[in-house]
């Protein structure tokens, strides 16, 4: 979760490092914001530590993963998605995709910059939107799906394809 709320106009490469850090020096689950803070050499960090910070609420409620509950709960990706942009601070539908994916869950789209350009690239596409939108959002995402669809890739193998196309790299 501390990594996906990094990520937003930030490296990856440069947010996983920034995670590694902070659980190398103690401070992901324990560290307050102003201690996290010198460790996130990202865009915004001084926001993204205190969201980091709070974001350990889902994770503890008496004792128990309040995160782990809320995904039992909400089976379904798509409304378990919009809790955690509603509930997390820092997670857009971006984000919030990007931690479903990275625990398991299937049919969701991570829409960074890299992934647009190729999706315009290939004709997917029009044009990139100035401000993605949660409507523009879900809009690109449906059309990613048809493409998928087409080219017989699941969506969740074609992003990190198009994305380590235009990145040169395969991460995360």
């Amino acid at each position: 979760m501390a990594f996906c709320i990094c990520t937003p106009q930030s490296k990856a490469v440069t947010c996983w490092k920034a995670i590694s850090s902070l659980i190398k020096n103690g401070l992901l689950f324990k560290g307050s914001a102003e201690q996290i803070r010198p460790f996130l050499n990202v865009r915004f960090g001084y926001k993204k530590a205190s969201y980091i910070v709070e974001a350990r609420k889902f994770f503890t409620e008496d004792g128990k993963l309040k995160i782990k509950k809320k995904i039992q709960e909400i089976k379904n990706a798509f409304e378990l998605r919009e809790w955690l942009v509603e509930n997390v601070k820092g997670f857009g539908l971006k984000e919030a995709s990007h931690f479903l994916r990275n625990i398991g869950f299937e049919g969701l789209a991570i829409l960074d910059r890299h992934v647009l350009k190729k999706l315009k690239e290939y004709g997917v596409i029009k044009e990139i939107p100035k401000s993605l939108t949660k409507r523009n959002y879900l809009e690109i995402e449906n059309e990613m799906k048809k493409f998928s669809k087409r080219l017989k890739i699941p969506i969740e193998e074609l992003d990190l394809l198009l994305w380590s196309g235009e990145t040169g790299r395969i991460f995360k």
